[in-house]
Order: structure tokens, then sequence, then C-alpha cells
């Protein structure tokens, strides 16, 4: 029997625990280089708790030191050790030579005439990724698009990001660093706390790369942005978005809790198939229970749903009924992001009447359906539209 025709017959009982050994084995082929400076120092960025706790250790230093460092680093911002006033002087030295506190070097810096930033970082190996930061239009807040992988193995149809082979997973130091990068470009240091309003308020997992493919860097990377004691984003403002790797997906709700996003773009397996090919490992049905079981999923926090509107494509009434259909009964909304055109793409945007008949149903049946204001499209900053020269250096 296939693995297919096993998972229809019990698709939950199949999705098992060797699976997911395979999905991380996989990825493992992926990997980083480890993150340590020609010089031999080690870069703290990235590191969890336990393992400061243990680099502290190997040069006798008290555990106690880890708790400074993981202040000055996460919540200070602090990549000097010199400026780490409470730590002493012949210390502050010590460390100087074991270790750095590094970031991603932003290679280009580009804005928007409406305010979207988008970084080229560039890291320690020549690799690239890029980074968006999407103001808020009125409030004094944002979201940081952060990157998992350097290019994607999906090849989703839609996207440019899908037009560049997969080169290597970005490390937890990569992902975290992204963010501190972007807070180092905005002087949101120290990490502000309780209510106090933030510029970069929220984490959305959607910048290049497929997140559940690279779980293992994506979920210490998270625990790090999550912990109280340093950048202390909570679990509500981040949003991973998934094209769908099903048995990851359990464990990131298991583990994470974070707020789930999901590329749906079809409503049908033989359309979804030719959008996102991912769908024929897991297809449509698979998905959506998948969706079902994800826990934490509420009225106060929904599953979106993101739906990219190609004109003829999918973008009719009659796809927006079973789409409907497919979610009823799931605490979700519906993204409407009309397509974001890039050099060599085959496809159009959905008419402004098309989305709106499109909209006008999914709300009919009870279910939010803004459409996506695109932002940073005159930089190429849009959603789908990130990409960079893969493999330049070092592939």
């Amino acid at each position: 029997m296939t693995a297919a025709a096993a998972r229809a017959i019990a698709p939950e009982a199949a999705l098992t625990a060797d699976e997911r050994t395979r999905i991380l084995a996989k990825s493992a082929l992926f990997d980083p280089p480890t993150p340590q400076l020609a010089d031999g120092r080690r870069d703290l960025v990235g590191l969890s708790r336990d393992e400061l706790v243990a680099e502290m250790a190997a040069i006798n230093e008290a555990p106690f030191r880890a708790r400074q460092l993981w202040h000055w680093i996460y919540h200070q911002g602090a990549t000097d050790f010199a400026a780490m006033s409470t730590i002493a002087r012949p210390t502050q030295a010590k460390l100087a030579e074991r270790f750095v506190v590094g970031r991603p070097e932003a290679a280009v810096v580009q804005t928007s005439t409406d305010d979207t930033r988008k970084f080229l970082f560039r890291f320690r190996d020549g690799q690239e990724a890029e980074t968006v930061y999407i103001p808020d239009p009125v409030a004094d807040r944002g979201a940081v698009c952060l990157s998992s992988q350097v290019g994607c193995t999906l090849s989703c149809r839609f996207c440019h990001t899908g037009t560049q082979r997969l080169t290597r997973n970005l490390g937890a130091a990569e992902i975290v660093g992204q963010f501190m990068a972007a807070r180092d470009s905005y002087g949101e240091w120290p990490s502000p706390k309780g209510e106090t309003p933030r510029l970069l308020s929220t984490v959305v997992l959607m910048g290049m790369g497929e997140p559940l493919y690279n779980y293992a860097n994506v979920a210490k990377a998270m625990t790090i942005v999550m912990d109280n004691e340093g950048i202390g984003l909570s679990r509500r403002r981040i949003t991973l978005s998934t094209s769908g790797v099903v048995p990851m997906m359990d464990r990131a709700g298991a583990e994470l809790g974070v707020n789930l996003a999901v590329s749906l773009h079809a409503v049908r397996d033989d359309l979804r198939n030719e959008l996102v090919p991912l769908n024929r490992k897991y297809p449509i049905a698979e998905l959506i229970a998948a969706c079902r079981r994800y826990p934490g999923a509420s009225n106060a926090r929904r599953i979106t749903f993101e739906y990219v509107m190609l004109k003829g494509v999918n973008d009719s009434v009659a796809e927006a009924r079973e789409l409907v259909r497919l979610i009823a009964g799931i605490p979700a909304k519906v993204n409407l992001i009309p397509f974001n055109p890039w050099p060599g793409s085959v496809y159009e945007t959905s008419t402004a009447a098309a989305i709106a008949r499109f909209a006008a149903v999914v709300m009919d049946a009870g279910f939010s359906s803004p459409v996506r204001t695109p932002r940073g499209r005159d930089i190429l900053a849009a959603c789908g539209q990130l990409r960079t020269e893969a493999g330049r250096i070092g592939a």
C-alpha cells in the first residue's frame, strides 16, 4: 500500500513520528554553517539559555553570567561586551576573546514610498536573504516579515521566491538576527515591556522559505523571541505561515502554539497541485484536517487562510463558495491577496470586481475576508516578491 493510500484510510494515524523524523532528517541536510568566526570566536546570538549556560561553564563562569548576557543581548540589544556595564571589565575582555554578539550585514536597505523597508541581509558565508518591515499605516507599530531559508524548495508557481532554488536553511542566530538588525535600524532598544507600544510589534514567518521545512531552527529562534526576559514577544504576536507541511503543523502547534497562517490559494486538488506542488504530498483534505486539529485555534486566535487572487484561475464565485464549505467550523479568517507581479510571472491580478465578489461570498458566510493592501511593490517587497541571487558565494 502506498503512503497516500494509507493516509486516505487513516489520515491522522499515518502522519506518524517517523514521517516527522524523515522531514527533520532531510532538513538537516541543508543546515547552516557553524556559527563561528574564522578566528574561532563563537556567536552567542541564537544559543538557547541552556547552551549559553554551558558556554559560560566551559570558561569557568557561573550560571548567573548567562542571565546577564541574555539581558544585554536580547533586552538591551548590546553588541559590544564593553557596553555591558554590569559585567566587570576583566570579564568583558575575557568574553570578547572567545565570543561575539553578531548581526547579519545589511547589504542593501530599500525604503518604499509607503515606508515599507526591505533589507537584504548577508550572512557570514556570503549567502543572503530578504527581510521586510511593514509599518502600520496609522499606528506606531508594524510587522517584521522574516525569512527562514535561503531560497525555497516548494516552487509555488505564483511566487517569485519559488523560482529560486533552496540553497540552505537559516540558523536560529540568522533568524533572530534579522529581527534584531531590523530593530537596530529603528533604534528600538531596550525591548519594550508590558503594554508599552512597540514599533516592531509582530513577527510573521512569511519571508523566503517554508518555515516547517526548517522547523528545528525556526522553533529555537521563536523560543528566544518569546522569552520574557529578552525580546519578550507574545506567541499571539507571532504568525507562522506554511504551505501545508501537515506533520510539522501538529508539532508546531503543540510546541510553539503561535498563530497559524496557511497558504491555500486553491480549493481543488488539481489546481492546487499546479499552484502549490506540495499539495501532491499533502492534499487539501489532509491540510484542512490538520487545521481543525491545530491547538489554541479559537475565535480570538483564528487560523488565517491566505488566498492569492489570480485572474481567471482561482477567483470565481463558485470557488469562493467551495472555500467556505472547506473551512466551515474552523475559527478562521481569509486574507485575499491581490497577485503581486514579478519579472517573468505568467499570472495577472484579479480585477477589483472579481475580488469584491469573492470577498462578499466569504463574508456572507461569517468569515472575515480582508483584501490585503499591497505594500512595498515598488521595491519588490510585497507578498510573493522576495528573491535573492542564491548560491553566489559558497554554494
